[in-house]
């Protein structure tokens, strides 16, 4: 966030000088510029006052096949546009132009992207293209908007004809028109942003992968029709069936359990997930909208100032909160079991079981966003389907092998969490049996450990200068993106789980001044976190921080938040959690906790769809935004449920076969939830439900893990 922040802020001030010319120069440039808007009309003039012999698309050397193509549609053009057709008119018609509001950001005239697509006359087809416009360099001047960004606006050509042969027509209308040479680098366009009514014929990955999902489909369906008209009772239903019948996973999904039904359950780690899966998906839709065709983009810099704006730029502090419970549970949910037996742990079934329940969604995720995006929609933005499917081509491997975080070029860039997630639980039996040996002692060295961390990642930022100033993206990597910088709110979540196993089954009696105490320094430490950067914010010149404010900062509050968040479960397991302890342990939020995992994997994809099906203008509010977001919501949760019953539930389930038969002795035998609703046992095909405190697996993600 530290990259993002830097990067809006001294983007806006290019912006503000933009914005903020004199007065006699910008009535001047925009007299110029104005005479270049109607650009469609332009050509069709240009179009309907010329000769064949004035279009010609022939250099020195000798023809193609497809010149004389392109010059024969033109020439079809021409003839149409003379002669007052209709469907020529419409290709001119589906033009953009320059862009109204210039002057509050608006660098995008997207014309009519379906009525260009759609033209058919004879072999002659419509194709799509934006213009890449420099206002400063058409100008020839150098003044304020020569710091403005390129403006994109929509044409629409024969399909014969390339880009090559279409700029030519630009620049010679051009001349024509203003009378003057334009650079090449002023006024283009490229063959990437051009699109026809035709689509590109999948690929083997593509059939693949809808081949893999309607396989699933398909096993599915049988095995729902099979459990709803064939078995008279769940307990009779086999475990294959149980496995992928929609019906036996939607009742173990949408089970509510009542807050007190089960004393092993941590109810309030519920609704702290799905708020932090609220928060993650509620930045990324505003990454989004950033990056949009909005017609106000300068409001930005206004926004940026606002408090507001700051539960979007100190949007990392809702990972930390992952990062925590992960931690919690991996200890919480095994030191048990280590220490029953004494220190032993099946160390390669931890991880299979781990890879059972998170790989195939990961392996899945890749496949869609990659090959489904461009099958699902298009638009004048949707040209290449999914925006990183060249990153993924190249790194795809990098994420399957959860090492994505160390990747130059990230396939799915949200994927970088369970990276360092999975390589800190690789790292778990180490210190599991190190609390095992040792006890209090390693609790200290993991203590030190964390000390150790927080110091090299400050040092880091303190010998290099980072600030945030600094636009490098390798500064997001080896601040945000490594390991070692998140590992400090995994590691406290850990100590915490180990605390929480030593005092199990304890009462903490605290009195109102201590509780009260609790509370007042865990929400300071909260909004400390999330407003301490405000007021240089609102003061306009965040970069006159200096590099120890920022490394003191970023360094400090990684440890300060899970530190919060502890306090938070520890104050709702102990009965002085109050209004929090009822709005966290909701069971409302049980069946959105249990998809949590599917909805932070499919959440992006959605919201890459929506931003790409945009065939007109955006307009940026808070309102429009969460508009946006809770469409975004609706629809992951709806794909997300899809694919849980397709992908997740059935292999997920799979380590029901690798659960070690065990029975605990009859006055401490945790209660499951399908024994507490008389279900028989459907909840162990569910890879989100909750299990036993003192079960053996500690594999599930946190966004997935049970809250027990």
């Amino acid at each position: 966030m530290v990259k993002i922040l830097g990067f809006i802020l001294l983007s806006g001030l290019v912006l503000i000088s933009a914005t903020q010319p004199e007065d006699r120069s910008v009535l001047e440039e925009f007299q110029r510029l104005r005479k270049l808007k109607p650009l469609g009309i332009e050509f069709a003039d240009y179009f309907q006052n010329v000769t064949l012999d004035d279009l010609s698309l022939f250099d020195s050397q000798l023809p193609t096949q497809d010149d004389y193509q392109c010059l024969n549609d033109i020439s079809m053009l021409v003839s149409a546009l003379q002669g007052g057709q209709y469907w020529a008119f419409k290709m001119i018609d589906s033009w953009g132009g320059i862009p109204s509001g210039i002057f509050t950001g608006n660098v995008y005239d997207l014309g009519n992207f379906d009525e260009c697509i759609n033209i058919k006359k004879d072999s002659l087809r419509g194709k799509y293209c934006f213009l890449d416009v420099s206002p400063a360099k058409i100008l020839g001047v150098e003044s304020s908007l020569s710091g403005m960004v390129k403006m994109k606006t929509a044409t629409c050509f024969p399909a014969s004809c390339s880009a090559t042969h279409m700029n030519k027509f630009v620049d010679q209308m051009l001349k024509r028109t203003l009378n003057v040479t334009i650079p090449s680098t002023a006024m283009s366009i490229s063959e990437d942003s051009c699109q026809t009514a035709e689509r590109e014929p999948w690929s083997g990955l593509t059939i693949l992968t809808i081949v893999i999902l309607s396989l699933m489909g398909v096993a599915v369906a049988i095995a729902t029709l099979y459990d709803y008209f064939l078995v008279k009772s769940q307990d009779e239903l086999h475990t294959a069936v149980k496995l992928f019948s929609a019906r036996a996973n939607s009742r173990a999904l949408f089970r509510i359990v009542e807050s007190k039904s089960n004393p092993n359950v941590i109810e309030c780690l519920h609704g702290i997930r799905c708020m932090s899966l609220f928060w993650v998906v509620w930045i990324h839709q505003y990454d989004n909208v950033f990056s949009s065709p909005n017609i106000n983009r300068f409001s930005f810099l206004s926004w940026i100032q606002t408090p507001f704006a700051m539960f979007f730029l100190e949007g990392n502090f809702s990972v930390d909160s992952f990062f925590f419970i992960g931690g919690f549970l991996v200890s919480l949910n095994t030191l048990g079991t280590v220490c029953r037996n004494k220190g032993r742990m099946n160390v390669p079934i931890m991880y299979l079981r781990r890879l059972i329940r998170i790989l195939p969604i990961l392996a899945m995720s890749i496949l869609v966003y990659t090959q489904l995006t461009g099958v699902l929609g298009d638009g004048p933005l949707f040209k290449g389907g999914y925006s990183k499917k060249a990153s993924c081509a190249k790194t795809w491997y990098m994420t399957l092998l959860f090492v994505s975080n160390f990747a130059k070029d990230m396939c799915l860039d949200h994927t970088w969490y369970l990276a360092v997630d999975m390589q800190l639980f690789l790292i778990s039996p180490i210190l599991l049996f190190a609390l095992y040996k040792w006890g209090k002692k390693a609790a200290a060295a993991i203590s030190v450990l964390i000390v150790l961390l927080s110091g090299c990642l400050f040092a880091t930022m303190m010998v290099n200068h980072y600030s945030i100033k600094s636009l490098d993206f390798s500064l997001q990597k080896k601040v945000y993106f490594y390991t070692h910088t998140h590992a400090a709110p995994w590691l406290i979540g850990f100590l915490f789980g180990y605390f929480m196993y030593l005092n199990k089954g304890r009462k903490f009696k605290l009195n109102w001044i201590a509780a009260w105490s609790g509370w007042i320094l865990c929400l300071a430490m909260l909004f400390t976190s999330i407003f301490a950067l405000y007021p240089k914010i609102e003061s306009g010149k965040p970069w006159l921080m200096t590099t120890l404010e920022v490394s003191s900062y970023y360094t400090l509050t990684r440890v300060g938040w899970p530190m919060a968040i502890g306090w938070v479960v520890f104050a709702c397991m102990q009965g002085y959690g109050g209004l929090a302890n009822s709005f966290l342990s909701s069971p409302l939020w049980q069946p959105l906790s249990k998809l949590s995992y599917s909805i932070y994997m499919w959440h992006s994809f959605i919201q890459e769809i929506n931003k790409k099906i945009v065939r007109t203008n955006t307009y940026f509010t808070n309102y429009q935004v969460m508009l946006n977001f809770w469409s975004t919501m609706g629809f992951t949760v709806l794909f997300s449920y899809l694919l849980y019953l397709l992908i997740e539930a059935p292999i997920g389930g799979l380590d029901i076969l690798l659960r070690p038969k065990m029975k605990a002795p009859a006055e401490n035998k945790p209660t499951t939830v399908s024994e507490q609703v008389g279900e028989g046992n459907v909840d162990d095909v569910d890879s989100s439900n909750q299990r036993e405190l003192e079960g053996t697996d500690s594999s599930a993600d946190p966004l997935a893990e049970k809250s027990q």
